[in-house]
């Protein structure tokens, strides 16, 4: 499975082609509860086939869904099922995602790929990376307001400080003992040799400076998301001095991480997180308030479409879970019609306009619908 990223969607944004299938749903990470998944995998592809046989034949239509058929029995893929699953299929593309949230099924035959629940995802607000450190090994976690979940990062950076320092470990008859592994700190480090402690010192450095290096490369510049460091109140101070991680809060979770199960640590991280979120939310229905009321703004349906094909929207809100069945038919006057979602060449208005938006520059953000400063489930903040 592929990891979400910008660049991903970015590149399902770039293609075009007459038929795409996008395919969401729920899964689950565990057995039993996972053996439902490919049956209800299958159930979507029935209402992919009902949609495709409105415009092609028997045989097209089987050839569009070969290659999803094919994964019902593919355990590559029901064997790492994360919170939810994303498939998209086309002529020449394949791409299957494990989400780390779950979400709403979903099956839409279009002209192009329906990314809104990506972006979604990628563009909400709430979400977040915790860093579980201690002096031997690391974990990261992404969360939202919902839930916070581990990410296994071990195929892609070393985890233990014996991973990942190597021959460059001063001490490499150190055990996990000597560091304090989980539990925390041990006696060697307080009551030992100066010599030994110095040694163990000099350890931590170089890992919480390849902790904070690696997560930022491969996690925090691709992503975008806030980092939380979560670490006993000692180590804050020694990974900040090495840390040049612009995503990193101030605020962080002054525990040893090992010692809280994942809902404590997903409790005491959202309230680090929430007033964030909430300003954040807040100054978006500000602007959105003032360019409105300054002719720079609105949320009418015709009006915002219009902008969009013009590339006059700067920042564009679209509700989370609202599906507007409109097609853009005139791309210079911005006319759209009323369709059935089930039409294999009608997309979500919404999805078709963000994905617009950013293709000329703008900023799309999803909001949940309590959050959403206007009733038609779009809001538009024009560049002029």
């Amino acid at each position: 499975m592929k990891l979400l990223t910008k660049k991903l969607v970015q590149g399902l944004l770039a293609k075009t082609d007459e038929t795409c299938l996008s395919l969401y749903m729920p899964t689950h990470r565990s057995h039993p509860d996972n053996l439902q998944d490919p049956i209800r995998f299958k159930n979507l592809l029935k209402t992919m086939e009902d949609s495709l046989r409105k415009k092609y034949s028997n045989d097209e239509t089987k050839a569009f869904l070969a290659p999803l058929e094919e994964l019902i029995h593919d355990p590559e893929v029901w064997n790492q099922t994360l919170e939810g699953l994303a498939v998209f299929s086309s002529v020449d593309l394949l791409e299957i995602v494990g989400l780390q949230i779950p979400v709403e099924e979903l099956a839409i035959v279009a002209d192009s790929f329906h990314t809104k629940p990506l972006r979604k995802y990628l563009q909400s607000s709430d979400r977040f990376h915790v860093l579980a450190l201690n002096r031997h090994e690391m974990k990261l976690f992404e969360g939202n307001r919902f839930s916070l979940s581990e990410i296994d990062i071990s195929a892609v950076i070393p985890t233990t400080i014996e991973e990942a320092l190597g021959s460059e470990l001063t001490d490499k008859h150190l055990t996990v003992a000597s560091y304090g592994g989980a539990s925390g700190e041990s006696s060697n480090m307080h009551h030992g040799h100066g010599s030994k402690k110095d040694e163990v010192d000099v350890d931590t450095e170089k890992f919480f400076r390849f902790a904070s290096e690696h997560v930022e490369q491969y996690y925090s510049k691709p992503i975008g998301l806030p980092l939380i460091l979560a670490a006993l109140t000692e180590h804050h101070h020694p990974f900040r001095e090495v840390s040049k991680n612009a995503h990193l809060l101030p605020d962080g979770i002054q525990i040893n991480p090992s010692a809280i199960d994942t809902e404590k640590m997903a409790t005491m991280a959202w309230e680090i997180m929430e007033p964030i979120y909430l300003k954040k939310l807040n100054e978006l229905a500000d602007s959105f308030g003032q360019a409105n009321a300054n002719g720079k703004g609105s949320s009418d349906i015709k009006e915002v479409v219009q902008a969009a094909t013009e590339g006059r929207i700067d920042t564009l809100l679209v509700e989370a879970d609202k599906i507007i069945a409109m097609r853009i038919t005139n791309f210079v006057t911005g006319n759209a019609q009323n369709r059935s979602i089930d039409n294999p060449k009608v997309d979500d208005l919404l999805d078709d306009l963000g994905e617009l938006v950013i293709k000329m520059g703008g900023e799309v953000m999803v909001l949940p619908a309590d959050k959403m400063p206007s009733e038609t489930g779009l809001a538009a903040i024009y560049r002029y």
